[in-house]
């Protein structure tokens, strides 16, 4: 839905007054000294009360934004130096200073979960409804070894509500709450709801989600077409295809306290029937989640102990063409790249002479490409923090995990058969690793923190095939399955990786005024099994292995080496002595050897010479590793302006700036933000908060240009944010981009929401490359929760 009138417009920001965005204490620092006694009472975690580089957002400081997204992700776009890849409704991809995905650790209550699809569509924080996040904790950079592992760019923690209990002498506690959502641009609504029955020593709790909505619209036309390759289905020009989602949460928790002691067990269950994705040729249509996460934490004379052991299932996980995406290809020479005449406008095709029927569609009509994945996830977690001295502290640990993957594309029909194609068959990835870190108050003014880690990451996976594994071509279609399944069956597939971290952190405190933080490190990441498994040089197969949403197709290279990165920063800290006003900049360098990035490809059946030369259209890449720099600036910091019988007025603010470079070719690394810069007036009285953002982008120029990364330009937005808290009752109003700016999104990717999506360079239809997926218009949205 569109408001384009002007009364509407002046009403809404009249309603809401000055307010707009609430600030979040993003920057609150960690204890480094913890209360002993309160750990098990409020559950606090051992992570918490690291010292360095963490930026915390706590549950107080979330509410503001639940409303305006059902991405947890999103949750974290406030803080300097983060930016999100755009994908799906529900499953934004976080970066950090320019690195992204599996080279960010993010663990979600403790546990480590990985993206079980070939266009990381379940990545981690999406199995995490906002509504059901108790805290966020954000390592960017340098990050202690004790949080890290198998990442170069930091690491995200999440973290549902800790248990509540009832207080010494009263029976029972009983509390819950139950909430609401609307936003008007897409039609989105959702609700989510949550209770708890608890002794002074047993606690029981229910929590449940659940978000929809259509496709959203753009602040103005941004393409010359409606159709989706589907009779009688359009788009207007405005409208985002592919946008849509769909999804249901829910997590059952107990727990139970014994003196210092806590133990914890939680069952979680996601089903998302539908997410589409505006920037990838497939659309999840299926998903599910089962985990099953036991906990242990105990206070001893010595320090605290906590052991951790979870199970992670994603089964089905399952993909195709969705409503507004051409699902019926038939054979014949295509006109535009449509598949063929005999599936004009995407309708059934017409039976063909000497054809078969293949799972309820013709042989040479594919019905659709329909593609599995499964995987299993075990893992165990232990650690210890002794407490050796009054300054000195150690902490040690380890960890294992066994991860099971099969990927696989059951026959459709024409060029989809008359098998199965396994894109990666028992996928393994195990890894097992001990860390050991010293922190120590040298004195009040310097505090320093030494880590090592070890990692072994064992991958492996088994021989696959082709649809047809008798032949390189299927009718008339040459595309190499059974050449490129040949050279890859041939090949020893396990792969051993022994990586090491190091940290050194230094925090210097002259005064009550000022920190100087700053510290290197160094950090590996092992590559994932899509970027070592996947095989086919096809374009149709390599376009559905793609998690970076460019619309070019990419396959894998058995031989990558894992990426060492590393890194010097440093943070300059000047603030009052009570925090009231504080500013905080923060410059990082990294140096990535064996960075993994992509080339054209050199053989196959895709790699032919205009693929590897061809500048404004969709490309096959393989991946390789080459070395890679970044460097950058985050500026973050908030003041008081005004306390007056109007209410308290302050200010807060963030700038962001990361380069990055290929180094062996000098060409720009994907999907880098650019400059950008948000700054809030806010307000404050009584029960409520609120302010005005303001959020501009600056161009983006600098691209990758073996990926024929579509530019950007600069943009402003505006946005009003508002809440009112009563004692049970909490309200939400606000409106994102006031004024219905068009603009696109810089990391959101390549626009292939509609038409075509299975031809690499479908002609003149749909998806015609140089169209960036364009940003959400103007939305209205507000919000209540009530507690009881």
């Amino acid at each position: 839905m569109q408001f384009a009138k002007k009364p509407i417009t002046l009403a809404v920001a009249a309603a809401l007054g000055w307010p707009g965005l609430w600030h979040a204490a993003a920057a609150e620092e960690a204890v480094s000294a913890p209360v002993m006694g309160e750990v098990v009472v409020k559950a606090t975690r051992i992570e918490d009360r690291e010292p360095f580089g963490a930026s915390r957002i706590d549950a107080a400081s979330i509410a503001p934004y639940r409303a305006a997204s059902s991405d947890s992700a999103r949750l974290l776009d406030r803080l300097p130096g983060i930016s999100l890849y755009g994908a799906g409704g529900v499953s934004s991809l976080p970066a950090i200073h320019g690195l992204a995905d599996d080279r960010i650790r993010i663990k979600v209550d403790g546990m480590d979960l990985i993206a079980s699809c070939p266009n990381h569509m379940n990545p981690p924080l999406s199995y995490l409804d906002p509504t059901n996040v108790g805290s966020l904790q954000v390592y960017a950079g340098i990050t202690p070894v004790s949080v890290g592992g198998d990442s170069i760019a930091g690491t995200i923690i999440a973290e549902t509500p800790a248990p509540v209990f009832a207080a010494p002498g009263q029976k029972v506690l009983t509390t819950g709450q139950i909430g609401g959502f609307y936003r008007s641009n897409g039609n989105a609504w959702g609700a989510n709801m949550a209770a708890t029955a608890a002794t002074e020593n047993i606690s029981l709790t229910y929590t449940g989600s659940s978000a929809r909505a259509d496709n959203y619209k753009a602040g103005g036309n941004f393409k010359t077409t409606t159709a989706t390759g589907r009779i009688g289905h359009t788009l207007p020009l405005d409208e985002v295809g592919s946008t849509a989602y769909e999804s249901l949460n829910q997590m059952l928790s107990f727990a139970l306290k014994g003196g210092n002691h806590l133990v914890e067990a939680k069952f979680g269950f996601q089903h998302i029937p539908e997410q589409l994705y505006p920037n990838q040729r497939m659309d999840m249509l299926d998903n599910e989640q089962k985990t099953f996460n036991l906990r242990y934490l105990g206070q001893y004379d010595w320090g605290l102990f906590e052991a951790r052991a979870y199970y992670e299932k994603v089964d089905p996980h399952f993909m195709d063409f969705g409503p507004d995406k051409r699902y019926w290809y038939g054979p014949g020479a295509p006109p535009a790249g449509s598949g063929g005449d005999n599936a004009v406008n995407g309708s059934p095709c017409s039976p063909i002479s000497g054809t078969r029927m293949v799972n309820g569609a013709m042989a040479g009509c594919a019905a659709g490409m329909p593609m599995y994945t499964r995987s299993s996830n075990t893992g165990v977690n232990v650690k210890a923090e002794m407490n050796v001295d009054t300054r000195n502290l150690l902490r040690i640990g380890g960890l294992y995990q066994h991860y099971t993957l099969n990927d696989w594309w059951p026959p459709s029909g024409a060029m989809m058969w008359p098998g199965t194609f396994e894109n990666i068959n028992d996928g393994l990835r195990d890894r097992a690793g001990l860390f050991g870190e010293w922190e120590s108050h040298l004195d009040r003014q310097w505090l320093t923190l030494l880590g090592v880690r070890y990692e072994r990451v064992t991958t492996n996976a088994g021989n696959v095939r082709g649809y047809d594994p008798t032949t390189n071509g299927l009718g008339m279609m040459v595309n190499d399955q059974k050449k490129d399944a040949a050279a890859f069956n041939s090949q020893n597939h396990e792969r051993a990786d022994n990586n090491w971290d190091l940290t050194a952190l230094a925090r210097y405190t002259p005064d009550a005024n000022s920190d100087i933080e700053f510290g290197v490190a160094r950090k590996v990441r092992s590559p994932n099994l899509y970027e070592r498994y996947t095989w086919s040089t096809w374009s149709m197969a390599a376009v559905m292995n793609n998690f970076v949403g460019d619309g070019n197709g990419y396959f894998g290279n058995i031989n990558l080496k894992p990426e060492q990165a590393h890194t010097v920063s440093a943070s300059f800290d000047l603030h009052a002595a009570d925090r009231r006003w504080e500013f905080r900049a923060t410059p990082y360098y990294t140096r990535v050897t064996d960075y993994i990035d992509a080339i054209r490809c050199l053989a196959g059946a895709s790699c032919t010479p205009a693929n590897r030369t061809t500048t404004n259209q969709f490309v096959v890449l393989q991946y390789a590793n080459q070395s890679a720099e970044l460097y950058g600036l985050d500026v973050s910091g908030h003041m008081p302006l005004a306390s007056t019988g109007m209410g308290d007025f302050g200010l807060t603010g963030s700038l962001t700036y990361t380069h990055g470079k290929n180094l062996d070719t000098g060409d720009g690394l994907y999907n880098i933000m650019p400059l950008n810069g948000k700054l809030a007036l806010t307000h404050a009285l009584g029960g409520w908060k609120g302010a005005v953002e303001l959020v501009a982008v600056a161009a983006k120029d600098d691209v990758s240009e073996v990926r024929n990364e579509t530019k950007t330009v600069g943009y402003g937005l505006t946005n009003l944010r508002g809440s009112y808290t009563w004692k049970q009752v909490r309200l939400d109003l606000g409106v994102d981009n006031l004024f219905n700016k068009f603009y696109s999104l810089p990391l959101g990717g390549a626009y292939v929401g509609q038409g075509t999506t299975m031809a690499l360079n479908p002609g003149s239809g749909n998806p015609a490359w140089g169209t960036a997926v364009p940003g959400m218009g103007r939305s209205i949205y507000a919000g209540m929760n009530l507690r009881f």
